[in-house]
């Protein structure tokens, strides 16, 4: 191999042949590339995340609107908005933070209190349920 041939070509260790720049010459465009895919899935989580508070805010609504038609009276109504209440708050929480803010809360809500997190996430099941099966 000629002097001129070899500048511009190396092989590495392995048997992979490199341009001019040797291996870590296209670094810059893959990291280009990481940073574009790396916007994209943010910007699909991001997108995730408004959905889900949207979910919640609509809940919350439809809540508001047939609570005091739920069987049960004054008490379940007040206990239904109450519940709407606190759809409204968890909404406007995962819109002020970040998916793995939001993460670590629920997981260290779920392990520091779990019989009330489970009573907690039967009674929301319940209720939606409830809401939805009327339709």
């Amino acid at each position: 191999m000629n002097s001129e041939a070899h500048s511009t070509m190396s092989t590495s260790t392995s048997g992979e042949t490199h341009g001019a720049g040797g291996p870590g010459e296209g670094s810059t465009s893959s990291l280009s590339s990481t940073a574009s895919i790396g916007r994209k899935v943010a910007d699909k989580i991001q997108g995730a995340q408004e959905g889900a508070a949207q979910r919640a805010d609509a809940a919350s609504d439809r809540l508001h609107e047939d609570s005091d038609s739920l069987p049960g009276g004054p008490k379940v109504a007040r206990a239904a908005h109450a519940a709407a209440d606190s759809l409204t708050k968890t909404a406007k929480y995962i819109r002020e933070n970040d998916m793995a803010s939001v993460a670590k809360d629920v997981k260290r809500l779920v392990k520091d209190n779990p019989v009330p997190a489970l009573l907690g996430a039967a009674a929301i099941g319940f209720v939606l349920a409830r809401m939805f099966s009327r339709d």
